[in-house]
């Protein structure tokens, strides 16, 4: 159990993170202020701010993570009217350069406000009551603001905001998540060739020997030996091969090799009658790279069918959530760290096409806003945005809850 949950963590870590990364790097590209990139939900126990403002967070759930990004339906600064706070001044006591709204940090040489107004975005201002008098100060333009857990982050000035960006460094933006997802599972499955030793060469009638218990070695078959004919059918591939060893019912069948004509009768193992062999494999550097692209390109299409198979013909069976995630996982740990590699790139071209999904709040949501956008040649009004997202989110959050809760029921059919 603590081994599933350990590689449960790891792998979703891995996947979220990676994810979240390709926001961060082309958001930043874009222009836009990333104000934090947080590993793990809840609580923070680590922070560090890098000088180009971002503030990178490990906090103490270590389940997914997220990037802030300055602007609409993103992330704001808020204070309310009449709210304590405490200003850090420059050395000339001209500009604000820290804003303190936490009780849990305090600065030396701060001057404590009573906020009435304050404006981070065009004028850069912020108006209070200090020792009995209305006083306004000029805010710096990097100026940071102590949340009230004690995260200092970047303002977030007009010219940094998402909106500000251009068209194309938005689209990249929302894309990069999905598209790291895909890098990660494409550099997966070529790791697991590699440590395959190669990858199966399914054109080929040319077979490994699996196991020396299982009947192909037993009755003289060895790995190399290429298969000319089945019961009299001639085999020119894998597939064709395959096919006559299952047609056999358990039957006994005559396997015709180039160098000899054996009889094997074949072995049933979990419903399925085999004769122990696999497809020969193609160790060339060049052969596993293209085929863990082929591998990965092959998980795409499998999961794209199954998508429109959904849509099509709609069942909370056809679905899988945290519970049914870890419980793969799980198996996946017991078969090894190979499995556990193949298991992670599925999961992570999963999840890029899933949040490719047109469906408001995921990225395919956004993108499509943004084609919107560039067809209109105007933005759409932040309320229209911001209502169309809560749509998305409470319509994700429904599924998670439905899809979770027949998790369970499953566990106890």
């Amino acid at each position: 159990m603590i081994q599933s949950i350990i590689t449960f963590i790891i792998i979703f870590g891995i996947i979220v993170c990676v994810h979240e990364y390709g926001h961060l790097y082309f958001a930043k590209k874009s222009g836009i202020l990333v104000r934090e990139f947080s590993i793990g939900m809840g609580p923070k126990i680590y922070a560090h701010q890098a000088k180009d403002g971002t503030v990178y967070t490990i906090r103490i759930l270590p389940l997914g993570g997220y990037v802030r990004m300055a602007g609409w339906g993103e992330d704001t600064t808020e204070i309310k009217t009449g709210a304590p706070v405490s200003l850090t001044l420059d050395s000339d006591s001209l500009l604000v350069t820290r804003i303190n709204l936490s009780d849990k940090v305090q600065f030396e040489q701060s001057l404590p406000m009573l906020v009435t107004a304050y404006d981070f975005e065009h004028a850069l201002t912020i108006t209070g009551e200090v020792n009995g008098q209305v006083k306004t100060y000029s805010v710096d333009h990097d100026a940071t603001v102590v949340e009230e857990d004690g995260t200092e982050l970047r303002i977030a000035p007009i010219d940094v905001q998402y909106q500000s960006a251009s068209l194309p460094g938005r689209m990249m933006t929302n894309f990069a998540g999905p598209l790291n997802n895909f890098i990660l599972g494409i550099v997966a499955c070529i790791l697991v060739a590699f440590m395959q030793g190669g990858v199966q060469d399914l054109s080929s009638n040319k077979i490994t020997v699996t196991d020396k218990n299982l009947p192909a070695y037993q009755a003289g078959l060895r790995t190399g030996d290429t298969v000319k004919a089945i019961n009299g059918t001639e085999v020119s591939d894998w597939q064709s091969l395959s096919d006559q060893i299952i047609k056999s019912d358990g039957k006994a069948i005559k396997v015709k090799t180039l160098k000899d004509s054996l009889v094997i009768t074949p072995k049933k193992q979990d419903k399925a009658y085999i004769i122990g062999i696999s497809p020969n494999l193609k160790t060339g550097f060049f052969d596993k790279v293209s085929g863990g692209v082929q591998k990965a390109a092959t998980y795409a299409f499998t999961i794209i069918n199954a998508l429109k198979n959904l849509i099509l013909h709609p069942s909370l069976n056809k679905l899988g959530g945290p519970v049914a995630m870890y419980q793969m996982t799980g198996q996946a740990a017991r078969e090894g760290l190979t499995t556990v590699i193949g298991f992670m790139a599925l999961l992570s071209i999963n999840l890029g096409i899933f949040n490719l999904m047109p469906i408001p709040a995921l990225d395919g949501g956004k993108i499509v806003m943004n084609i919107i956008e560039a067809i209109r040649r105007k933005p759409m009004k932040q309320e229209h945005e911001t209502i169309i997202t809560l749509v998305g989110v409470g319509f994700m959050v429904l599924l998670m809850i439905a899809v979770t809760w027949n998790d369970i029921l499953r566990l106890f059919r």
